[in-house]
């Protein structure tokens, strides 16, 4: 498994989204605190995962996913902490 930053920047206002967060909340495990950010773990390359929730965006949107590795540091509440170091080590 591995984890991936996923983020975004939804840029059609009054487009419904619903599809693209119930897409990742599909994943094995996600973590979402920030906002247009997503810690999504699964055993799908980038590539996959962003084949998956690209359907769900517009043309004119943008997004990254990018794997996580353990060099990361940050001000999250506790429980977002243990997420990471749950999912990432």
């Amino acid at each position: 498994m591995a984890v991936y930053i996923l983020s975004y920047d939804l840029n059609k206002e009054g487009q419904d989204y619903e599809g693209l967060y119930k897409e990742l909340k599909n994943s094995p495990s996600w973590w979402h605190y920030i906002d247009s950010t997503w810690l999504i773990s699964t055993s799908e390359t980038a590539e996959q995962l962003y084949a998956r929730i690209g359907k769900h965006i517009d043309k004119n949107d943008y997004a990254l996913a990018i794997e996580v590795r353990r060099n990361y540091e940050g001000w999250l509440p506790k429980k977002a902490w243990e997420w990471i170091r749950e999912h990432i080590g």
